[in-house]
Parts: C-alpha cells; sequence; structure tokens
C-alpha cells in the first residue's frame, strides 16, 4: 500500500506515527497551478530496469530501495499551516508554546488556528526524530525558480528575469532536478553568479532555515542569516529557534 504526502508534512512528521509504518510514504505535487514549474516541486524517484505499471506497483509495495531511492519533498516549514498561530496578530508558535498557552493567542486572547505540527504531536507514538526501519528516505529542495527570486531580491516569483535565467540553467543542464541535485558549485557558478549558485548548494545540503509558515501565510526560506521578506513576528527571539 502507499500514501501520498501533502505539501504541509513529510516523511519525518509521519514516521512518528506506528500506524503508518505498513505504508510507502510516497511525495506528490497538488496539480491545481496554472503554473507549470510547480508540478515537479515534489516528486518520487525511480531506478527501474522496465518503465512498466507492474514493475512501479511491486516497488512500492514492497518498499524496494534498490528501485525506489528517494523522494523529493518541500520543506514542510514553508507550508501555509505548519505552525500554530494567528495571522492577525503576527503570532506563531511551536506546539509545545502553543499547548502551555491552550492555543490562546497572547496578543488578543482568541484561539489561534492550528497547524499541521500541532495536530502530528497530539497524534504521535513517538518521538520526534524518530527513523523506522526500511523507509524510503527523502530530500527537501525549493523550486529553482523560488531560489533565484529569493536571492535576486526581485520579491517578485514570477519575475521576467527570474524565468529567463532559470529556462537558461536547465537549457544549458538539462533539467531542474539535475541542477538541484547534481551539478558542481564551480559549474553553477560560471552559469549564472555566486549567490545564485551557493544558495542551490544550500537547499542541496539542507543548510536553508525557515520562519515557518502559519494560518495561511507561507514559511519564509532564510539566505544569508536573513529572510527573504521581512516581517515582524513574536515569540521566536533568535534564528538558532527557527526550523532547519
Amino acid at each position: 500500500m502507499c500514501i501520498a504526502v501533502a505539501f504541509e508534512d513529510d516523511p519525518a512528521m509521519n514516521w512518528r506515527l506506528s500506524k503508518l509504518d505498513k505504508f510507502t510514504l510516497m511525495s506528490n505535487s497538488d496539480a491545481h497551478s496554472a503554473n507549470p514549474w510547480r508540478l515537479g516541486r515534489e516528486a518520487n524517484v525511480f531506478e527501474l530496469k522496465d518503465l512498466t505499471y507492474s514493475e512501479i506497483y511491486d516497488t512500492i509495495k514492497n518498499k524496494d530501495k534498490k528501485r525506489f531511492l528517494f523522494t523529493i519533498e518541500t520543506d514542510p516549514n514553508y507550508g501555509k499551516y505548519h505552525f500554530t498561530g494567528h495571522k492577525n496578530c503576527n503570532v506563531f508558535l511551536d506546539p509545545v508554546e502553543a499547548k502551555r498557552l491552550n492555543k490562546i493567542c497572547p496578543k488578543c486572547g482568541r484561539k489561534m488556528t492550528i497547524g499541521v505540527l500541532q495536530r502530528v504531536e497530539e497524534l504521535a507514538d513517538r518521538p520526534e526524530g524518530f527513523v523506522p526501519k526500511d523507509v524510503i528516505p527523502f530530500k527537501n529542495l525549493l523550486p529553482l525558480y523560488e531560489i533565484i527570486s529569493f536571492v535576486s531580491g526581485s520579491g517578485e516569483l514570477y519575475a521576467k528575469n527570474v524565468i529567463r535565467e532559470q529556462n537558461n540553467l536547465i537549457e544549458k543542464f538539462g533539467n531542474e532536478l539535475k541542477i538541484l541535485l547534481e551539478i558542481p558549485r564551480e559549474e553553477l557558478a560560471k552559469a549564472t553568479n555566486e549567490k545564485v549558485a551557493d544558495a542551490i548548494i544550500k537547499v542541496r545540503e539542507g543548510r536553508v532555515k525557515f520562519i515557518p509558515g502559519f494560518d495561511g501565510v507561507y514559511g519564509q526560506p532564510i539566505f544569508n542569516d536573513r529572510p527573504v521578506i521581512k516581517q515582524t513576528f513574536i515569540s521566536q527571539k533568535d534564528l538558532r529557534q527557527f526550523k532547519c
């Protein structure tokens, strides 16, 4: 059996619930965007002799790690409902702090919108960081056009110069996932610029931190120790409290 992983969670969150051990976790992009470059932001990576339905089915059913290599995920902190929070008051809280406050906004006294991580914490029968045996590994990535937009400071994800730079890189190296996962930094720097090359490597190596999303507000990746968009929140005192 298999189960698809939604945008606001990832395998590590699912691993905390023992009832899900019998499932093979997969990662599939939501096909609800008019922008085609969003479709590959999450994916399943296979290495198969024959690309047939029966082989794919058998690989998934048996959790065959020789053929099912890994899944590609978007960091759940990026999701719009990861932390418990209250958008109107710019408040976001991790599950422990939210529980301590009985999920009541410390600013206005109203009930906050419960985050996905809060619900996972309530359902989990295992500690954070637990990894079951024989699970399919995963990698967290960001779409290439978003990386370029964030580090270029354009402030607009779909700016023409961002899409142009993305397309130039894809034309040179073949495809987006190859750029995000395989091309050495030196080659990337020659094809684009130092900032973009460094950012791609940071994403590849899992060194990007996030201000978590909450109450309908997307999370923000942090490059070079500062948020992409300046916003003021309470309850987080320094970057060490942000999730990696």
